[in-house]
Parts: structure tokens; C-alpha cells; sequence
């Protein structure tokens, strides 16, 4: 897929004033620090499209960006944030889970996993409860350049075996690095063939 262009729309933390829409959505979220506005900016290939920041948990609303006038990127607020508070917390967490589960157009969630690490809880738990709820995910590991790509490849091979024991089938993964710009292409073609595949049922 070639990005022609990626806009900023609007942010706001109620979903019923997401805009309204018959275009696919594909929301973006994951731990705090796994590099979700880095890989944003380098799928669209958009510096500053997402804003990064040292700091992590600086996202804390819904944020919209028109992708060639096609398509949504929704950059959600992330999770796990320990710094946080427990009344803040709570309410980004009623914030993701309503834009989620309320969203008509929401095509999938994509969740950003830190390759570099071991499977850990309060991914796997977010993982679980989508599946709950029937929500349609992939998976998407970040930071790639930061390991040799056998040590990636045994930590995907990890994860998939720690899924295996809960899930019949596994989500569709991809492996990226936003500094290396690697396998934000196959995102792209992932997102083209969905979108090409809603547009033949209508």
C-alpha cells in the first residue's frame, strides 16, 4: 500500500463523538513505551504524525488520523502505566474498553507487544479479554532492530508457544522496527487486503 496521505482528524475521550463513519477503522494500542507513535509515524511515513515522547502514557485519548482518505488509524490510549494513578487509570480503562467494544467501525485491533520480552501478564490478559469478547486482533511485535533476528524469531516462536496453550488459532502477527522501517509494508498489506475484502461484501 503507498501512503498519498495521512492526516490528523481529532482526539477526544468519548467514543460517541468519534467521527462518524462507514470507512474501516484499525485501532493501535499496547503496553506503555512499546514504540506505538514511532511505528504509527513510520507506517504512514509521517514524522510527527503521532506525537513520541520520552515520557511514557503521554496518549491519553482517542486519537484519529485519515489514511488516503480510505481508511482510520486510531491511535488509543496504551495500558500498564504503573506512574498513574488509580483514578486516571480507570478511566482510560472505561475510555479503551466503551471505543472498543462500542465502535461499529472498528475493523481490528492491532496490539503492540515489545519483542524483546518474555510473554507478559498484563498483555496476555488484554489478549484474552478481546478474545472474550469476540473482538478481531492481530498482533504486532515492535522494536525488532533492538535484537539479532534469531533472538526475534525464538521470542515470536515463544509467544506463539504460550498462546497455543489458551487459543485454538492463533491471531495473525507481524514482526516490525520502526528505526529499521521493517514490516511496516506487510501492516500495510494486511490493512490493504482487509479493507479490499470488506469492500467486495458490500
Amino acid at each position: 500500500m503507498k501512503i498519498k496521505s495521512a492526516r490528523y482528524v481529532i482526539s477526544n475521550a468519548f467514543v460517541e463523538k468519534c467521527p462518524q463513519t462507514s470507512l474501516p477503522e484499525y485501532a493501535f494500542i499496547g503496553r506503555s513505551n512499546v514504540g506505538k507513535s514511532s511505528l504509527i509515524n513510520a507506517l504512514t511515513n509521517t514524522k510527527g504524525l503521532a506525537k513520541t515522547s520520552s515520557t511514557p502514557g503521554k496518549t491519553t485519548l482517542i486519537n484519529h488520523f485519515i489514511i488516503n482518505d480510505e481508511w482510520w488509524l486510531v491511535d488509543l490510549p496504551g495500558y500498564g502505566y504503573a506512574t498513574m494513578g488509580k483514578k486516571e487509570r480507570t478511566k482510560l480503562e472505561y475510555t479503551i474498553s466503551r471505543y472498543i467494544l462500542e465502535r461499529q467501525s472498528l475493523t481490528a485491533v492491532c496490539v503492540l507487544v515489545d519483542i524483546r520480552h518474555k510473554p507478559q501478564r498484563i498483555d496476555v490478559e488484554f489478549i484474552e479479554w478481546l478474545g472474550e469478547n469476540g473482538v478481531p486482533f492481530i498482533i504486532i511485535f515492535t522494536k525488532a532492530d533492538k535484537l539479532s533476528g534469531g533472538e526475534a524469531a525464538r521470542n515470536v516462536a515463544a509467544y506463539k508457544r504460550f498462546l497455543k496453550e489458551t487459543w485454538e488459532e492463533l491471531p495473525t502477527m507481524f514482526v516490525t522496527s520502526s528505526a529499521a522501517r521493517t514490516g511496516t509494508e506487510d501492516v500495510l498489506s494486511w490493512i490493504e487486503d482487509t479493507n479490499a475484502s470488506l469492500n467486495s461484501q458490500n
